[in-house]
């Protein structure tokens, strides 16, 4: 249950960020999301430290991981999501955040749910699939079908296959096939 209420965070914090990427010029998407790196981090070293902090505290208590710092991936999510900002065109920016959202979300509740097929240890065929087709589907609203499944390929193939965490790298990857195939 802890899992899946945390891909549903996930999914939404992600749209979140993709809608405020899409929607405001990329000055004050950089200053939003720049801005919220450190009060982010003084939360989540407050939460560290043993403080309650109303809303936070109760978040991290049920949503993160044994053993990670408060808010890692969020932090994570948010530095990936201002790299791609700062470096490819806002629309490119805002597919590679929501194929972090979505592609990530879906392949994990998806393995949760219907995974038999192990590929890299936790991870599994059948996550894979669902996320790559479930995030073609949704990129299709800015991208031609051939487009949009090969970003969620590319995509999928790094959350499957690179051992980093990849709040890190699906943004970054999909903007760079973007980058690549025209968007």
């Amino acid at each position: 249950m802890k899992e899946e209420a945390r891909k549903l965070v996930h999914l939404c914090f992600g749209a979140a960020i993709a809608g405020a990427v899409f929607v405001f010029p990329r000055e004050q998407a950089i200053l939003l999301l720049a801005g919220s790196l450190l009060p982010g981090l003084i939360l989540a070293e407050l939460v560290k430290t043993g403080h309650r902090v109303p809303l936070i505290s109760f978040l991290v208590a049920r949503l993160e991981r044994e053993g990670e710092f408060p808010g890692k991936g969020a932090i994570y999510f948010v530095v990936s999501s201002l790299f791609c900002v700062a470096f490819f065109p806002s629309a490119m920016a805002a597919a590679g955040v929501l194929s972090l959202a979505v592609l990530d979300s879906v392949s994990a509740l998806a393995g949760l749910r219907f995974g038999k097929t192990r590929v890299n240890g936790r991870k599994t065929l059948e996550g894979f699939l669902a996320g790559v087709a479930a995030n073609s589907l949704v990129l299709c609203a800015f991208l031609d079908p051939v487009r949009a499944t090969l970003v969620s390929l590319v995509a999928g193939a790094v959350e499957l296959a690179v051992p980093l965490d990849d709040n890190l790298l699906i943004p970054p990857a999909a903007c760079l096939c973007l980058s690549l195939v025209g968007m």
